[in-house]
C-alpha cells in the first residue's frame, strides 16, 4: 500500500517561512514526478511547484521566487518564504508511482491528506 504523509504546516504571520515534507511508503518500484498541490476555500486546486525524478522543477508564476521546491529520494520538500495572506491553502502532496505489484509500465497519481497553510496579514 503507497502512502503520502504530509507534515509541515501550520499558522505563520504574512513575511514569514514554512517548510512541508511528503514521505512516500510503501512497496513501488519508481517515483517518477512529485510535487505539490493546493485548495484554497471556494477555488480549484493549483500545482504549485514539482519536481521529477531526474530534478527538474516547474512552479507556479505566484510562487516562483518565494518557494524552491526540492526532493530527496522518496521524499519531496517545500521550503516557503515571504509567505502572504493568499498563500493560505489546503496543500496536497501529490507524486506519480509505480507501485510494485503492478506493470512496471503502469504510473498512478497518488495524493497525500492535505496540510493546512494559513498565513495571517
Amino acid at each position: 500500500q503507497v502512502q503520502l504523509v504530509e507534515s509541515g504546516g501550520g499558522l505563520v504571520q504574512a513575511g514569514g517561512s514554512l517548510k512541508l515534507s511528503c514521505a512516500a511508503s510503501g512497496s513501488f518500484f519508481s517515483i517518477n514526478r512529485m510535487g505539490w498541490y493546493r485548495q484554497a476555500p471556494g477555488k480549484q486546486r493549483e500545482l504549485v511547484a514539482a519536481v521529477t525524478s531526474g530534478g527538474t522543477t516547474n512552479y507556479a508564476a505566484s510562487v516562483k521566487g518565494r518557494f524552491t521546491i526540492s526532493r530527496d529520494k522518496n521524499t519531496v520538500y517545500v521550503q516557503m518564504n515571504s509567505l502572504k495572506p493568499e498563500d493560505t491553502a489546503v496543500y496536497y502532496c501529490n507524486a506519480d508511482i509505480t507501485p510494485s505489484g503492478s506493470s512496471r509500465y503502469m504510473v498512478y497519481a497518488y495524493w497525500g491528506q492535505g496540510t493546512q497553510v494559513t498565513v495571517s496579514s
